[in-house]
Formats: structure tokens, C-alpha cells, sequence
């Protein structure tokens, strides 16, 4: 379902910027947040993070746990510059982002589980917009609204409507495009049959709205148990022996990663192959 990421053009200067949002909890949001930038980290990429939830700061407590495990195993970690933003205004945000971005390529955000103007406005200035949803109908009315009895989509939601009119504003401006990229998430529990009606009603909004459909992670017990000591199932060696079940989770992330197609990635890839 994965299709070419558009064209997109970043001002000279300016930092990839990437938002991960979603206006529900319980999608998954935070633990990709973490694992993207620990993948960038790890491949030499300047990243910096923006955690705006300052209530639950589970992005910035992630990192605080793997400085404390980095510390007390005296072990390197690879781990991008990170901060919260708990102020409400887009000039105070604006100047967080301009602060990353002086020693980072990328500058990841992650937003709320909830309706949030911070986040909102985050999402309208990203360079790639990810939004990570459950293989649900509950999580699809985020984006759009489906009949009850064929499950075709009738309607755009308010959230797609924001970005579609959004990315229109934007390529006027300044010829850029916000890359939307819907990252399709896995419960475990979820009847076969579902997961199809899901997956052709996102095929079906997609080629309305523009987003990208990229495969996402299952629901594993590892990703909770990883939060205390803040480690990702990226830190080979530092895992213990892993299971099958494990080891596919690494390759799940591999290709969630390799779908989001982030061009900073794409250029060291060809840098690398020069060479």
C-alpha cells in the first residue's frame, strides 16, 4: 500500500521536521516517536525532540530512562537532544524548534493524545506528518467517517480537512508539501475480516486526501516492558536474548522506518553508495 512520497522542499537551513499526532490515545504515537529518533540517532543523524505533552511526558521519561540505564551499565546509547514545551503560544514554539534546530537535522515533535492547538499548529508546520492509527474503525473516524453498512467512506473528518486545506496553503506559499503519512498499526485481536475493511477504506481515503499508508507495528508486550529502562528493540546487545516474536518486532521497525522515506536517510544512502 505504500506508495512514492511526493517531491518535498525544504528551505536551505531549516530542519526536517517531523510530527507524529494523533488526536486519540492508545495509538501507539509516542513508542514510533522514540524508535524514529533512536534510528536517526543511531545512524549518525542530528535529531533533537520536542515532547509538547508536558502533562505526561512520556516521550521526555523515555529518554530520562535511557540516560539513567546508559549511566549506571556505563554503556553508549545513541540518543537524540530532547526538551518539553509547555508553553501555549506558536511564536514560543516556533523559537523551541529554531533552538533544535541549531545543532539538529531533524527535529521530531510529538504531540498530545488529545485536541491540542499546540499540536495542531505543530502539524500544519511539518515537513512529514505522521499520523499513527489501530487497525480499528474507532481510530479510522480520526481521519474519516465510513457507512455502517457497506463501509465505504462517506465523509472527510475535521482533521483531514485541516490537512488537506493545510498542504493546499502551504504549496501556494512556498511550494513545499507536507508529506502525510498514515502509519497503520496492528492489534492483535483484531478479526482478519476487519483489518480488511480498514485497510480499503484507508486505500479509498487515501487517493482522496494525498496521505501515504506505511505498515506499522504489532501490539507487543515488549514495547511497554523496554519504558523503564528506556531501551529500544534497536539497541542490539544490550537486549538480552530475544524471541522470535522480537525479532520480529526489529524488522517491523526496520520497515516502518524505511517507510516513512525520510530524505535525510535517503541522501547519506547515496553519500554511502558513492563512496
Amino acid at each position: 500500500m505504500t506508495s512514492v512520497p511526493p517531491s518535498r522542499a525544504t528551505p536551505a537551513g531549516s530542519p526536517h521536521l517531523i510530527v507524529f499526532a494523533n488526536e486519540k490515545g492508545g495509538t501507539g504515537k509516542s513508542t514510533t516517536c522514540v524508535h524514529t529518533a533512536v534510528a536517526l540517532a543511531a545512524q549518525g543523524v542530528p535529531v533533537a525532540v520536542i515532547d509538547l505533552d508536558h502533562r505526561q511526558r512520556t516521550v521526555a521519561r523515555y529518554f530520562e530512562n535511557r540516560a539513567e540505564t546508559a549511566k549506571r551499565r556505563a554503556i553508549e546509547l545513541p540518543a537524540p537532544a530532547y526538551a518539553v514545551y509547555s508553553g501555549e503560544s506558536t511564536d514560543g514554539l516556533n523559537e523551541a524548534i529554531a533552538k533544535a534546530a541549531v545543532t539538529a537535522q531533524v527535529v521530531i515533535i510529538d504531540t498530545p493524545g488529545r485536541d491540542d492547538p499546540m499540536a495542531r499548529y505543530a502539524a500544519t508546520c511539518a515537513s512529514t506528518l505522521v499520523t499513527p492509527m489501530n487497525d480499528s474503525f474507532v481510530d479510522f473516524d480520526l481521519i474519516g467517517q465510513v457507512d455502517p453498512e457497506n463501509f465505504k467512506v462517506k465523509r472527510l473528518s475535521f482533521y483531514s480537512e485541516l490537512m488537506w486545506e493545510t498542504r493546499k496553503t502551504r504549496a501556494k506559499a512556498d511550494g513545499s508539501t507536507i508529506d502525510w503519512v498514515v502509519l497503520r498499526n496492528r492489534l492483535h485481536h483484531m478479526e482478519a475480516r476487519n483489518q480488511r475493511r480498514v485497510g480499503e477504506a484507508l486505500t479509498e481515503l487515501s487517493r482522496r486526501v494525498g496521505f501515504r499508508v506505511i505498515p506499522g507495528l504489532s501490539e507487543r508486550v515488549i514495547f511497554r516492558e523496554l519504558f523503564p529502562s528506556g531501551l529500544t528493540l534497536l539497541d542490539r546487545g544490550h537486549l538480552g536474548e530475544l524471541g522470535v516474536s522480537h525479532i520480529a518486532a526489529r524488522q517491523e521497525l526496520r520497515e516502518m522506518i524505511a517507510g516513512l522515506a525520510l530524505p535525510v536517510l535517503a541522501s547519506r544512502t547515496r553519500t554511502q553508495s558513492a563512496a
